[in-house]
């Protein structure tokens, strides 16, 4: 960018600012600008020889470094410090003539600033233009705050519209004449889009419209150190703790010991095949079900303990799924092609108990707010029921198989399930359109992710498919290495952020990829029967579930993770630490 030569030494720089800068208008003060010489510059400084680059690659401007880290001085509030890296550098943070527009902003010279920022040497002329209008849209409401009507309507009919951009703005501007006094609110429900702004904030919009090499953007140097501290945690396949864990000393490296990967305790209530298990959303609680057709809900201590608190009987058929509502505090149990019940889940009271005459139900799920619950029917239809046990709508045909699971999204739109052995069915309820997702072998199961924006198929062909539903519909993973020959395997998304993809097996062991690159992270043993379903705590992201035909739970965790108990039994049920 060509600009005004900058012949001051950078200590007369330096009185300039503490001198003009220091104190904004209206007792404010913005960090950028306070105590330094403001945060604009015509153009970059050349620098010479050797000091042009630094750092190990040759890929960093000795100048743009310098400029850079003294902005986040004075950003940080250390003035002292950012003026004096300018002096002892050489290297000015901002030439003299965009102290200059600066300090013209400021003091509210709006004639003076608007004729310094043609100065500048900005070759793209519309950027000049949206500055301009900035300026004068503040000169244009000060006049009117001052009572200055005929000098507001002068300045918007002869400076503010000639620039010929943003008409709908210069139109609100001339309803702000006729309905002055009120005008904060006219044309916006956002008060702050047309009334008047502090004339700090008129520079920090500035910064933000004018190329950077005018004006280092705001926290750059943060935004630079959080992109690289963010490409290090999606490198690391690993990844599996909270972002206020990486340190800037080290480069991030997760170990294996973030993945959940010895067993911690084995639950053994159950006297049966245990088919299905589920978390709720608040990650207290865990819900089986079992072939010995009960369902039982598991406390999860806050040392991470997990107990028996309620065994729920009354189901004439094993207990193919559980369900739990928005609010954890009911659960919905389904039998197999047989009935649904509903539980409290405090008291462990049964609810209500859904049926249709001659019919069984094979899948149930919650909409969205609490107040109705949908199920599948041994019929192939879906139906919608009021909590209290009345039908409300029933989709017929060809919507869902027997044996078949069934998930709604978060805002009640859509409702999936397996309708043909090959395809699952996204029914909009609201739209009445239905998509379809196609595979080449016979879906087993699925499960959708917590942002509703992905789908994991479970296959014959012992493959796992992620596809994405968000937008258009489009197969982008696939996850291998269990066995899975005769039963229904599931799998989940877990972890933090659902970074990984967590399956059962045949072969009786928990198996573990990253969702990101496919790579099988852990295989891990255990069980002695088939591993029939997992899932991943959605609070704790440590903490892992699976469910077998040994009959038992498995609760997996991290292998320095040592959970503080009173004893080694609660309700009757042995407690293992890492026993296979």
């Amino acid at each position: 960018m060509g600009g005004l030569e900058d012949d001051e030494p950078a200590s007369k720089r330096m009185k300039l600012a503490s001198g003009r800068l220091r104190d904004l208008s209206n007792g404010s003060s913005v960090s950028p600008i306070a105590g330094s010489s403001g945060d604009l510059m015509a153009r970059p400084l050349p620098s010479e020889g050797d000091d042009g680059v630094i750092g190990s690659k040759g890929v960093i401007k000795k100048v743009e470094f310098v400029r850079i880290i003294a902005k986040a001085l004075y950003s940080l509030g250390y003035k002292k410090s950012g003026a004096h890296l300018e002096e002892e550098s050489g290297i000015p943070l901002h030439s003299s003539v965009i102290n200059l527009f600066m300090q013209q902003i400021l003091d509210g010279k709006w004639d003076d600033s608007v004729a310094t920022l043609h100065n500048i040497g900005l070759s793209d002329d519309s950027i000049v233009k949206s500055a301009s209008f900035l300026i004068l849209e503040q000169k244009f409401f000060e006049f009117l705050d001052g009572e200055k009507v005929m000098d507001a309507l002068k300045t918007l009919r002869t400076e503010i519209a000639p620039l010929s951009i943003n008409n709908g703005r210069v139109r609100e501007l001339s309803s702000c004449i006729v309905f002055r006094g009120q005008y904060s609110l006219v044309g916006s429900s956002n008060q702050d889009v047309v009334r008047k702004k502090s004339r700090p904030r008129l520079l920090e919009e500035l910064q933000r419209l004018l190329p950077p090499t005018v004006m280092i953007p705001e926290r750059r140097l943060e935004d630079l150190v959080e992109q690289a501290l963010s490409l290090q945690r999606d490198a690391c396949m690993f990844h599996n703790s909270m972002d206020k864990d990486i340190s800037l000393y080290t480069d991030h490296n997760c170990g294996r010991d973030q993945i959940p990967s010895r067993t911690l305790q084995i639950l053994q209530a159950h006297t049966d095949e245990v088919w299905f298990l589920q978390f709720s959303h608040n990650g207290k609680y865990l819900a089986s079900s079992s072939n010995d057709r009960s369902a039982i809900i598991w406390e999860v201590d806050v040392n991470g303990g997990v107990f028996l608190k309620h065994r729920f009987s009354g189901h004439q058929k094993p207990v193919s799924a559980v369900s739990w509502s928005p609010d954890d505090c009911q659960l919905l149990t389904c039998g197999v092609e047989e009935a649904v019940r509903r539980w409290d889940v405090a008291s462990g009271e049964c609810l209500r108990v859904y049926e249709k005459p001659g019919l069984g139900l094979v899948s149930c799920g919650w909409f969205p707010d609490g107040k109705s619950i949908f199920t599948g029917v041994s019929d192939k239809s879906i139906c919608m029921w009021e909590l209290e046990g009345k039908e409300v709508e029933c989709w017929k045909g060809q919507r869902t198989l027997k044996i078949s699971d069934l998930e709604i999204t978060s805002d009640g739109k859509q409702i999936l399930s397996i309708c043909r052995e090959t395809a699952i069915l996204l029914l909009d309820r609201e739209a009445k359109v239905e998509r379809l997702i196609e595979e080449d072998q016979t879906i087993t199961s699925f499960a959708l992710s917590g942002d509703n924006r992905f789908l994991l198929i479970n296959l014959l062909n012992q493959e796992i498919h992620l596809w994405s539903i968000d937008g258009d519909m489009k197969l982008i993973a696939k996850y291998t290495g269990h066995r899975r020959s005769r039963f229904i395997i599931r799998s989940c998304f877990g972890g933090l952020e659902q970074a990984f993809v967590a399956s059962g097996s045949e072969d009786s062991q928990v198996y573990i990829w990253h969702r990101g690159s496919g790579e099988l992270i852990e295989a891990l043993p255990g069980h002695s029967g088939a591993v029939n379903c997992v899932s991943w705590n959605p609070v704790n992201p440590h903490v892992l579930a699976s469910a077998s035909d040994d009959r038992t739970i498995r609760i997996w965790g991290l292998n320095n993770l040592h959970i503080k108990r009173k004893d080694g039994h609660s309700n009757g049920v042995p407690y293992c630490n890492g026993g296979t």
